[in-house]
């Protein structure tokens, strides 16, 4: 068959899916991927699965190619790779840092009891409680008690599972309600039996002492219990997580895109998949959403970007147009066969 071209550049119709794993690239780029063999193709079919080994592949076996993460979750874009989500368990990670931001009411009074004492309401202004976890994953109640002592000037008393953690610490703020001190993270440490001491830096960057009522915009914990693999997910700008039974999700990589100075120049493989050539120049990289790579979608599929309707329409007016010719040519033997048979 001649005449066949192929518009690669022109997006298909999207629709959801059921797999988390099934993705569409929203506007220009084609996923990597590359076979046993090492050959590199280019594909817009974002059917994706997990092999025996976690490796991401289609459903040609070719791997999807992206950003794989260090040992510390770090992704390393200097290397493009077969993408793997780990099959394995997330291990209990004991709490060793605490993001916690908060407005302290700057028109309130000091408590009517002037001694602390965690069981009288009335010898603190706020508490706060936050769940900690040690090195075998257990649960752990850290409170805060907020203590005015003065204009811009508090105490925090720390609790570990209602036993104390030492001395207060001392929180000042700036007539512009800024906080001064502490300035930097506060150490908390409390012997945990059965299991490693808690060790933790409290960081309260951008607490505030304003005239309104006491709030807690960040309370994040670095800690987490131990968990069983559930899943997984792939955001839009292609971060592949490997998710967890409590509720924790762990960095595996990041999906790379290619694109192209001509798109229509690549040679057709089999499937959907395309190799590049001289026409096409060679692949610019990239992750989704960035430069001019669309962003991904995850549970969706792109569809064919060839119009059946319109194609079905076209190949019955060709056959039409053929048939009419046939016939055309068919009476036009007849006619010369009757004119030699009276000559």
């Amino acid at each position: 068959m001649t005449n066949v071209a192929q518009s690669i550049s022109k997006n298909g119709t999207v629709f959801a899916s059921a797999s988390s794993l099934d993705l569409a690239i929203n506007g220009q780029g084609f996923f990597v991927m590359r076979d046993s063999s090492g050959t590199t193709a280019y594909t817009r079919a974002g059917y994706m699965q997990t092999d025996s080994n976690g490796n991401l592949v289609n459903n040609q076996g070719m791997y999807l190619q992206g950003y794989p993460v260090d040992a510390n979750g770090v992704i390393q874009t200097g290397t493009v790779g077969n993408l793997t989500i780990s099959s394995g368990s997330l291990p209990a990670k004991a709490t060793s840092s605490l993001d916690f931001t908060a407005n302290l009411n700057a028109n309130e009074d000091k408590p009517k009891t002037a001694t602390f004492d965690p069981t009288d309401e009335t010898s603190y202004n706020h508490t706060y409680a936050t769940q900690v976890y040690d090195s075998l994953g257990r649960e752990h109640t850290l409170k805060q008690y907020f203590v005015k002592t003065d204009d811009n000037t508090w105490q925090v008393h720390y609790y570990m599972d209602d036993k104390s953690m030492g001395d207060a610490k001392d929180m000042t703020f700036n007539e512009q309600g800024i906080l001064l001190k502490p300035n930097g993270a506060v150490n908390l440490t409390a012997a945990i039996p059965g299991a490693d001491s808690i060790s933790l830096d409290l960081n309260y960057n951008g607490t505030t002492q304003f005239g309104s009522d006491f709030s807690v915009s960040k309370n994040n914990g670095n800690g987490y219990a131990s968990g069983e693999r559930t899943g997984q997910t792939i955001d839009k700008d292609g971060s592949v997580y490997a998710t967890f039974s409590n509720g924790e999700r762990l960095l595996q990589g990041q999906v790379v895109l290619a694109n192209f100075s001509n798109p229509n120049g690549l040679s057709s493989q089999n499937g959907t998949t395309w190799t590049q050539t001289a026409s096409s120049g060679a692949p610019l990289l990239g992750t989704p959403g960035t430069g001019l790579l669309g962003a991904l979608t995850s549970n969706t599929l792109e569809a064919s970007n060839v119009n059946l309707t319109d194609e079905l329409v076209g190949l019955m007016t060709a056959q039409r147009n053929y048939q009419a010719n046939t016939k055309v040519i068919s009476t036009n033997d007849s006619m010369m066969t009757a004119l030699f048979q009276a000559v």
